[in-house]
């Protein structure tokens, strides 16, 4: 399955448009993309599988997960057809759970009731640099600093091998072992 970069326009709430930059084609009908930094901050799950049509089918908290979950559906439709059609076909149990075993869940089902998270997924040398002093000066080992960055932003939305790397990072420069 070839992956292409497409524009992409994202339906909002009431129908607001949301020009989306660096969608992934995944699927006939299906896109991955990057959730824009100015919209939904306190929600951490950054990345979103979305139809055609602009309206988001499920969120992730990583780009590998809202690709699998496109590539899992994808076969389940005919995810060209327009909405209207969609929705007396599709068994919404189906896709769900389908998408839930691939860590993709409802759009909004992340969010924090406080706080912009919207950077979750991506981050700085000062970062690293600041999460080093924290884990050094808490005394962590290497696993203490791997089991806080799971559940921490900017971590927690990073894939397996950015976040490996930046634990990495952290560790060295706190001297955790």
């Amino acid at each position: 399955m070839s992956v292409t970069t497409v524009p992409y326009t994202m339906r909002g709430k009431q129908g607001a448009a949301y020009e989306v930059e660096g969608a992934v084609q995944v699927a006939p009908g299906l896109v991955v993309f990057r959730l824009p930094g100015d919209l939904d901050l306190n929600n951490p799950a950054r990345w979103n599988i979305g139809h055609h049509s602009g309206y988001i089918v499920a969120e992730a908290m990583t780009r590998e997960f809202a690709m699998a979950g496109a590539k899992a559906v994808a076969p389940l439709y005919d995810w060209t057809r327009g909405v209207d059609s969609l929705i007396e076909e599709i068994d919404e149990d189906k896709v769900l759970a389908t998408l839930g075993k691939r860590h993709c869940g409802v759009v909004h089902s992340h969010g924090y009731e406080r706080g912009d998270v919207s950077r979750n997924g991506t981050y700085t040398d000062a970062d690293i640099e600041q999460a080093a002093r924290e884990a050094k000066a808490d005394g962590m080992s290497a696993f203490d600093v791997l089991y806080a960055m799971s559940h921490t932003v900017p971590w927690m939305g990073l894939d397996t091998n950015d976040f490996n790397e930046a634990h990495d990072r952290i560790a060295t420069a706190a001297g955790a072992e």
